[in-house]
C-alpha cells in the first residue's frame, strides 16, 4: 500500500548519502560519486509550501461557502417578495414599498410612506425589481445600480478589447 504523501512529509528518513553503480566499464577507474540528501530543512520547507498553498484553498472555500450563503438568502427573500399580494402588474426597474396590514398580510404598493402622507399600514421596506426578476433592498440600489452601469460599459466595450495572452490586474487595484 503507497504511503500517503502527508505521511511522507512528517517520517520520510534522511540518509546521508547513497553510492551509485557503476554505469559501464570505465566507472571501475575512479570511485562512485557519492548522492548527497537534502538538507535538513528542505522537507519543513515543502511542508510549510503545501501547508500555505492549503491555508489558500481553505479561505477560498470559506469565501465560495458565504456567497452560497448569500445566494441562497437573497434566493429566499426574491421569491418570498414574488408572492407577496399586489394589485398592479410588476415592471422590471420600478421601486415598490412593501406593507403589512394589521391582519399580517404583507402588500405592495407604488406608494412611498412620504407619499401617503401617514400611512395606514406598518412600513417593512422598499425595493427594486431589476431585469433579471431579482429584488434589491432599497439601501443597495445606488450600489447596484452603478455595478450594472460599469458592468454595461463592459460588455459595449468587449469586442474592441485587444487579445491577451498574460495575466492582466488593471482596474483591479485602487
Amino acid at each position: 500500500m503507497a504511503e500517503p504523501a502527508a505521511a511522507r512529509l512528517r517520517t520520510r528518513p534522511r540518509p546521508l548519502s547513497v553510492a551509485t553503480p557503476p554505469t559501464s566499464d570505465h566507472a571501475h577507474k575512479s570511485p562512485p560519486a557519492p548522492v548527497l540528501a537534502p538538507p535538513p530543512e528542505a522537507d519543513e520547507f515543502v511542508r510549510a509550501n503545501a501547508c500555505n498553498k492549503l491555508t489558500v484553498i481553505a479561505e477560498q472555500i470559506r469565501c465560495l461557502q458565504e456567497q452560497a450563503r448569500k445566494v441562497l438568502e437573497d434566493a429566499n427573500r426574491d421569491a418570498d417578495l414574488h408572492h407577496v399580494a399586489c394589485n398592479l402588474v410588476k415592471k422590471p426597474g420600478n421601486v415598490y414599498y412593501l406593507y403589512r396590514r394589521e391582519s399580517g398580510q404583507k402588500y405592495f404598493s407604488m406608494l412611498s410612506p412620504k407619499e401617503w402622507g401617514t400611512s395606514p399600514h406598518e412600513f417593512l421596506g422598499a425595493y427594486k425589481l431589476q431585469h433579471d426578476l431579482s429584488w434589491t433592498p432599497f439601501e443597495d440600489i445606488e450600489r447596484r445600480d452603478a455595478e450594472m452601469n460599469v458592468l454595461d460599459k463592459l460588455l459595449s466595450r468587449q469586442a474592441a478589447l485587444p487579445p491577451c495572452t498574460e495575466p492582466n490586474f488593471q482596474g483591479l487595484t485602487k
